[in-house]
């Protein structure tokens, strides 16, 4: 049978506007709102990177021929960072009600739970849809996003701002987006070959039972139980 008469997968199509629901063998993780957001931020982000990095060090001058030149960066970076703002408020929104951290998340994630996270040494049965260390990089992502938008303002518009102000905006600025780049590695790190599987849920908007039981246990248990019960939950 040729791609274009192969019947598409249920579970791709029930991935469109639903979530957290067993179809065949998978699992729906993301529906396609979600994934459009998500992207939305990648691309507007990396937009946003790339060309600021040009501005930042001469080091990276060679990246502004990509974007027409260094003139040219500036008007882009300046605008995708606005884009990336928007499309980071809509994640927040799409998402919050989700990543809000439960008293055990906050007693037991921050320190030593954060480094184990990040080495790979965290097994928690009661891990739901989002684990601490994800929660705690959505929380992040928003404070940085907002901090991004406040600093690139002023050094947007310097002259409508005290000198004290701008300096410190270059500050902020700057670690910000160092801080954000080297999460965003470890974040794509984790996505990929970290946690083979992952990826496809930003793709496909699914996962298998298999990597849901043993990432995300009482998430797969929660999504069991409903089909099991003949709930029909759904994603706005």
């Amino acid at each position: 049978m040729s791609a274009a008469h192969r019947p598409i997968d249920p579970a791709v199509i029930a991935a469109r506007k639903r979530e957290d629901i067993l179809v065949g063998e998978e699992i729906v993780r993301h529906s396609l709102t979600s994934r459009t957001i998500h992207w939305s931020v990648a691309v507007t982000f990396f937009v946003s990177l790339f060309t600021g990095m040009a501005i930042w060090s001469r080091l990276f001058a060679w990246m502004a021929p990509f974007f027409g030149g260094l003139s040219v960066c500036r008007v882009i970076h300046a605008w995708a960072g606005v884009a990336f703002f928007i499309a980071s408020v809509f994640m927040f929104f799409d998402w919050v009600g989700e990543m809000r951290m439960t008293k055990r998340e906050k007693k037991g994630w921050w320190g030593p739970m954060l480094i184990r996270y990040l080495r790979w040494e965290v097994e928690d049965v009661e891990t739901g849809k989002y684990n601490g260390g994800q929660k705690f990089f959505f929380w992040t992502v928003g404070l940085g996003a907002l901090g991004l938008l406040l600093s690139g303002l002023i050094l947007w518009f310097p002259r409508s701002f005290p000198q004290l102000l701008r300096e410190f905006s270059f500050l902020i600025h700057d670690v910000t987006f160092i801080l954000f780049a080297v999460a965003i590695i470890w974040h794509i790190y984790l996505g990929t070959s970290a946690e083979p599987g992952t990826f496809r849920s930003m793709t496909r908007g699914t996962v298998t039972p298999k990597w849901a039981r043993l990432h995300h246990p009482k998430w797969y248990r929660d999504v069991v139980e409903k089909k099991t019960h003949g709930h029909h939950p759904h994603h706005g």
